[in-house]
């Protein structure tokens, strides 16, 4: 809170968004956009999420919290208490990150508002920008909305499915009330626009034409420096601290759901002719957990494949960097599309050996031919790509290495806020 001796914020970032220790390469995002914000003239940068205890509550796969590193001094992150009681049986943690916007946006700060994920941040942000104004005090409020696919694929899909009219409007209203609409990814803006065009071939509105127009691009920021000039000392130790050698294993790192493929991973893994001692290697937390430790189990590899739910933001560049091949053979489910593919541009960064995935949802824009594409859903074609990774030779590989590092610079944190928010840079 401000303080008589504090200095007054001449100009300041908020953004709202499901943050760490949410395992979510947009929590990720957030903290990059935040750190750069600091360097961009932005004077106080504030992030506001959700308690810890509600994150705990939802489901939502989380990292150990002492393996989330610190956000720099001048970056505050909020989490707003619910408001009201029992008598409230929902809506209470959103009406506390609303109430807690009004009043960043009625105390005189010129502001600007980045919401990632429409439902609910978005809607809050609109809301709260209404009820600003409504005061009559002076409100300087600039909004962005990030749209990431989920927003889509999760409320506004399944709202035309079940002729739910009213939410699919709400979220598609509050979105085209902002300043400005950005998108992960060409294929998440093709995929608003398509709802967008069924809600109003079956309604009579008239979003899609709005949202073909308003919205542009902006992909997800990477704080590429974290994954660059790895001390190869350090990669060693964290190795040998996981029992783990350079080039000894094939990893997985990302959210362990359905659509991630890692059960067509491990069928691959299984009928791949690669080298007897070569690992297996699944980091990550999600709802499918359970399921596929299962899958591993009754594995005839099941002795050379291992998970690892521990791993933080710190190490995760090194067991990158180290790995024989990244695999993430993704597909897409009724609950899950990947829209960009976060992970796959900081496997590019942190170099390392090759990485197999597929072209599903919006991967190619974020690995472009730098890999080996698979067919969704194919185990022989994932244990094909196995063995051709495993047969290039040392010079092929460097060379495969440098231009995907090349390739994946372009979505650096810096270039990507210069772009999205130009008046600051």
């Amino acid at each position: 809170m401000e303080t008589p001796t504090t200095p007054r914020p001449r100009n300041r970032l908020v953004i709202v968004n499901r943050a760490d220790p949410v395992i979510c390469g947009h929590s990720v995002e957030g903290r990059n956009l935040a750190e750069v914000a600091l360097t961009r003239g932005f004077d106080e940068v504030r992030i506001v999420t959700w308690p810890l205890e509600r994150l705990a509550e939802s489901g939502l796969p989380l990292k150990p919290l002492d393996t989330v590193l610190p956000y720099s001094p001048g970056i505050v992150v909020e989490r707003p208490e619910p408001v009201g009681d029992y008598k409230v049986p929902d809506g209470r943690y959103v009406a506390g990150i609303t109430g807690r916007l009004v009043e960043l946006f009625t105390d005189g700060v010129p502001t600007v508002c980045l919401s990632l994920y429409l439902s609910p941040h978005t809607i809050a942000v609109a809301d709260a920008l209404a009820t600003a104004r409504a005061t009559g005090l002076p409100v300087d409020v600039t909004t962005v909305a990030e749209a990431v696919g989920s927003d889509i694929t999760n409320v506004v899909r399944a709202s035309l499915e079940s002729d739910a009219f009213g939410a699919a409007a709400q979220i598609l209203t509050a979105y085209l009330s902002q300043d400005r609409c950005v998108a992960v990814s060409e294929y998440t803006k093709e995929l608003i626009v398509s709802s967008a065009e069924q809600l109003d071939a079956k309604h009579g509105t008239r979003f899609a034409a709005q949202c073909r127009e308003r919205i542009t691009i902006s992909y997800p920021a990477v704080d590429t420096s974290a994954y660059l000039d790895l001390d190869p000392a350090e990669t060693e130790r964290r190795l040998a601290a996981r029992g783990l050698t350079p080039g000894g294993y094939v990893l997985f790192l990302s959210r362990l759901q359905e659509a991630k493929g890692v059960d067509d991973l491990i069928a691959g893994f299984d009928a791949a002719d690669i080298p007897a001692d070569v690992e297996l290697v699944i980091a990550g937390r999600g709802p499918d957990a359970e399921r596929l430790h299962g899958l591993a189990a009754a594995s005839p590899n099941a002795s050379r494949i291992r998970f690892l739910d521990d791993v933080g933001d710190a190490e995760k560049p090194h067991l990158m960097a180290a790995c024989a091949v990244y695999a993430l053979p993704s597909k897409a489910t009724r609950e899950f599309v990947e829209t960009f593919g976060i992970a796959l541009t900081e496997k590019m960064l942190a170099g390392g050996g090759p990485l197999i995935t597929t072209h599903t949802g919006g991967i190619h824009e974020a690995v472009g031919e730098h890999g080996f594409i698979v067919p969704t859903e194919d185990p022989a074609a994932i244990a094909d790509a196995l063995e051709q990774a495993f047969g290039i030779s040392p010079e092929d590989a460097a060379r495969r290495s440098a231009a995907a590092r090349e390739y994946a610079l372009r979505f650096d944190r810096g270039r990507v806020f210069d772009a999205l928010f130009p008046a600051a840079a």
